[in-house]
């Protein structure tokens, strides 16, 4: 017992060398944190929409309890939110195995054996013995090159839970656009089938006059063309809308079959406006411009961990142990203890090393370029997104007065081919710019909701580095 005392009382002036050890940590050299040189702009060109503050349940302005539950089926169960998620369980986990290094590792060893030796001409001989031991290893960081380790892996994990957001805003944005372009399908078939009862109510005209004299075959055949066109029009419409709801089922994690829209059309949707706040305001809004941030700060760690690992290493170890001569016993131990501390420097490695630091420079110069044109792209979507808004809006009020004024020409000529007073071409282009000016009313319709769609995911959708 009392060498084991003895033992304890060596492995506690051993920790209190490893503490000062630890201490010599601290003078790690802090690691450069790159920023590129952007001026961002005052204002935006394209005038915003309005001053509201974009919220991130966004897709709740217009005001669809349908699209509210897609959207929430989509965050519970989509893969691509799966997936997301599983890369930031790994970035934490990563963490935790680079933080570990900071640390000393600890481990015991112990054995009992018996060794029997019968040599020629001499008499057998057995052996025994039990020992038990425990090592201490540490290498002190001197120079900051396990830290960089660590922050890189931090940086990493910011990274993953940015690209969490982004995938997060992708999903819903997405989600909400199928649904848009489904009701769009629906509105534009309901186009199509009125399209056609027009043109069957006026082949009806086109037979009676024929009949009775007042019109030729020609004109009976030409209507004919036109009664058919739009009948042809109507199926491929069909399949476009049954292939967007399976593309809209994917989205929410489901099987295409499952998935059912009750909406027909637009007409319970509401159009809500915001405000796009200041291009300074950007930066910390969406979460592709922090993740390539982050991204810049683990390169900028990595270079730091590259350059440290030119410089010295400082290893220190320890052990502790206790033998004895018996099987299975420590009776009357003898007890082992040691020290040492290890310097190490690499003279030669054919420029590996170097190599590497210029590797990391290299990849952080890339990644500055890189962040700069996420930057500029996202002030182009923007801006884009803006403009879209206004335009589209400004279209759809000139394509509504299209649109009326296309019903009442249709009207006026079919009255005056009827009374003979015109011939059925008047009719014919009177059909063909009502029937564009509808589904291009529909059409636009749509352009003006993904206008905003486009806008909510190019401020970030309501986004910001202090949410998680």
């Amino acid at each position: 017992m009392n060498s084991l005392f003895r033992l304890t009382w060596r492995s506690t002036a051993l920790r209190a060398g490893l503490v000062g050890a630890l201490a010599l940590s601290g003078c790690a050299t802090p690691i450069e944190r790159t920023r590129p040189a952007i001026e961002l702009p005052a204002t935006w060109t394209e005038a915003s929409p309005a001053s509201n503050t974009l919220q991130r349940d966004w897709w709740r302005g217009f005001r669809s309890a349908e699209l509210d539950g897609l959207i929430n089926a989509a965050q519970s169960s989509s893969p691509t939110l799966a997936i997301a998620g599983e890369r930031v369980q790994q970035a934490e986990l990563l963490v935790r195995s680079a933080g570990a290094t900071l640390f000393p590792s600890v481990g015991i060893a112990g054995g009992s054996g018996a060794q029997r030796s019968d040599p020629s001409g001499a008499s057998a001989r057995t052996s025994k013995s039990t020992n038990v031991s425990l090592g201490v290893s540490y290498e002190v960081d001197l120079w900051g090159r396990l830290t960089a380790g660590v922050q890189g892996a931090e940086s990493s994990l910011a990274a993953s839970r940015y690209d969490l957001e982004s995938a997060r805003l992708s999903l819903t944005t997405g989600v909400a656009n199928a649904y848009f372009q489904v009701l769009a399908l629906r509105m534009r078939l309901v186009i199509a089938r009125e399209n056609l009862a027009i043109a069957e109510r006026v082949i009806r005209i086109v037979d009676a006059r024929y009949r009775n004299g007042a019109a030729s075959a020609l004109d009976v055949s030409r209507q004919r063309i036109t009664v058919m066109t739009q009948r042809a029009t109507i199926e491929p419409l069909e399949v476009q809308e049954r292939q967007t709801v399976s593309a809209l089922a994917v989205l929410l994690g489901r099987t295409p079959q499952t998935v059912q829209v009750a909406s027909r059309s637009f007409d319970d949707l509401a159009l809500p406006e915001v405000g796009a706040a200041l291009p300074s305001e950007l930066l910390v809004r969406r979460p592709d411009l922090a993740s390539a941030e982050a991204q810049l700060a683990g390169a900028d760690a990595d270079v730091a961990a590259a350059r440290a690992a030119l410089l010295p290493s400082l290893s220190l170890s320890a052990s502790a142990g206790v033998a004895s001569a018996s099987l299975l016993s420590l009776a009357n131990p003898a007890t082992t203890l040691g020290l040492t501390a290890s310097l190490a420097q690499t003279l030669f490695d054919g420029g590996r090393l170097r190599n590497q630091v210029a590797l990391g420079e290299s990849a952080r110069r890339q990644l500055v370029e890189s962040y700069r044109a996420a930057i500029y792209t996202a002030l182009k979507e923007v801006e884009d997104a803006l403009g879209n808004a206004v335009r589209h809006q400004g279209q759809e009020q000139s394509q509504l007065a299209i649109r009326d004024e296309a019903q009442r020409s249709l009207r006026l000529a079919e009255l005056r081919y009827r009374e003979g007073a015109d011939d059925l071409t008047s009719v014919l282009d009177a059909q063909r710019t009502l029937f564009s000016s509808l589904d291009q009313l529909a059409q636009l319709r749509l352009a003006r909701l993904t206008a905003a769609l486009d806008l909510y995911k190019a401020l970030g959708g309501g986004w910001s580095v202090s949410v998680s």
